[in-house]
């Protein structure tokens, strides 16, 4: 019983740890194998955890932004979060689809599922595309973070 209650912690934990901005599943995944969760189990529960803030921000990113907007304050930063997403979204805009896979799985900062979702709604990819992209490419920097995680590949 005590093997449940703890996995089930280290679960909640990883998970939550993967829903933050930043931190998302690249630094979910290490901090769950770290708290001693099987590898598998910890990336499966980041990549779940990453995937849940996708259909909101998809949703209601283009809302707040339009609302947000018209203020003094954050008019200007609205607009740079749009100029950067369509920077971002040059590679989606290219390739569509395999594009967002791509933005979504590199497993470097300032790539994820939350920059995924904002460009799907800059760019108003419908959710029924955009969401199984996002998932896809979870799935892929999942994997990799893991295999980064235990030591499997190298980087240099």
């Amino acid at each position: 019983m005590a093997f449940f209650e703890t996995v089930s912690k280290e679960l909640l934990l990883t998970f939550t740890t993967a829903m933050v901005p930043v931190v998302e599943l690249r630094g979910a995944i290490p901090l769950g194998i770290a708290a001693g969760l099987p590898p598998a189990l910890a990336c499966a529960a980041a990549i779940l955890g990453n995937l849940v803030p996708a259909p909101l921000i998809i949703l209601l990113a283009r809302r707040v932004a339009d609302f947000l907007r018209g203020t003094r304050f954050f008019g200007p930063r609205i607009d740079w979060l749009e100029r950067r997403a369509h920077l971002k979204g040059r590679l989606v805009r290219k390739y569509r689809l395999l594009g967002l896979v791509i933005l979504v799985g590199i497993p470097l900062p300032g790539t994820g599922a939350w920059t995924g979702s904002l460009v799907a709604a800059a760019l108003n990819i419908r959710m029924r595309h955009a969401l199984p992209a996002i998932a896809l490419g979870l799935v892929a920097a999942g994997l990799v973070t893991t295999a980064l995680t235990l030591g499997v590949v190298h980087l240099l």
